[in-house]
């Protein structure tokens, strides 16, 4: 490893620790040069399966920040945690590297979000549905929900069926 300040290639590792659950290695380094404390980090990288578009059969590579921003956009202003959506983001990621092929559709994709909304929270997985999901109008939105027998449905069928 280089020195950042006198470019030397003798640089002696002083301290290494793990983090992200052993996905990263931080190491506290001192050039032998000019006695200057950097750090580096090191992460392995893994080849993620490429995802197939239901919609036109296209490939493109899998993109975790894309993912992220619809996620967030489905949890705003709800009870669910950064550390929750990342969470559930590293699910996905393990289940996509155990997933068999290089290539894996993105109804796989959209599917685990979706069980692991459910799960989480049902204002949150609706609000993904309505994006993840293609309607063409709002009776066909709320025949889909009552089909994937979403909590906040079923919690609104009780309701009905007491009046």
């Amino acid at each position: 490893m280089h020195c950042p300040v006198c470019v030397a290639e003798d640089t002696k590792v002083i301290d290494s620790r793990l983090l992200m659950e052993g996905k990263t290695v931080r190491r506290r380094r001192k050039c032998l040069s000019c006695e200057h404390r950097f750090t580096t980090y090191e992460k392995f990288q893994v080849q993620m399966p490429v995802v197939v578009k239901s919609s036109d059969g296209r490939r493109e590579s899998y993109n975790r920040d894309k993912i992220l921003k619809g996620l967030k956009k489905a949890c705003q202003k709800r009870p669910i945690s950064m550390e929750q959506i990342d969470e559930l983001l590293d699910d996905l990621e393990k289940s996509l590297l155990e997933f068999e092929g290089k290539e894996v559709p993105s109804s796989f994709i959209g599917e685990h979000i979706m069980q692991s909304l459910n799960k989480l929270d049902p204002v949150s997985y609706i609000r993904y549905g309505s994006f993840y999901w293609n309607f063409d109008d709002v009776e066909d939105f709320v025949s889909s929900l009552k089909s994937k027998s979403s909590p906040i449905i079923e919690k609104g069928n009780q309701s009905e069926q007491l009046q």
